[in-house]
């Protein structure tokens, strides 16, 4: 069966975006952190986006300032198979994009019981929650960034009772950063 991470950027009071929906606070410029993501782009698999995300993805990483501003992972990102759920994209601009319709659980449990790549979801808050709730998140990265936001939105917001974490390893940053990765705790 193929796995499912998520890897999600969250302030220190647990939100992925400010009550405005912004979130440009998780965006650092500096070389650790840049290595890092550039390590991660190359890990292969499957990226898996809600629209908004996708949306934000597709707007920079295809284009000559990603490629002229992270080379590696403006590469990786255009080879990887993307797969995006929407109820309104009908013919995405990125290259090797997959639309998903319908039913968001119903279709990663379709996916994950396919042959093919692991799969990890980059943010898209709006599918992680669901995705926790119906128990099929293998792994998830969490990035704590530095910051408390006060109010936002949580990713997991839908979730209505306990999920078991195995804490896996951890990697502290000099941004401030604090990425944990975590394995799913059978029920």
């Amino acid at each position: 069966m193929r796995r499912l991470a998520v890897f999600e950027q969250i302030s220190l009071d647990g939100f992925f975006t400010d009550a405005d929906g912004d979130m440009s606070w998780a965006h650092k410029e500096d070389p650790e952190w840049h290595a890092f993501v550039a390590e991660n782009a190359s890990g292969g698999g499957a990226l898996v986006f809600g629209r908004t995300t996708y949306d934000l993805m597709a707007s920079y990483w295809p284009t000559p300032a990603a490629y002229a501003a992270n080379p590696t992972v403006a590469s990786s990102m255009a080879a990887l198979p993307k797969i995006v759920f929407s109820h309104t994209l009908r013919d995405p601009s990125w290259a090797n994009t997959t639309v998903l319709q319908g039913d968001v659980v119903a279709q990663m449990r379709r996916l994950k019981s396919q042959d093919g790549p692991d799969m990890v979801i980059l943010g898209s808050g709006t599918i992680v929650s669901p995705l926790a709730e119906a128990g099929l998140l293998d792994e998830y990265q969490i990035a704590v960034n530095p910051i408390v936001l006060g109010t936002g939105r949580t990713p997991f917001e839908t979730v209505s009772d306990r999920r078991s974490l195995s804490l896996a390893r951890t990697r502290s940053f000099s941004n401030g950063n604090v990425v944990s990765w975590y394995e799913s705790v059978a029920r």
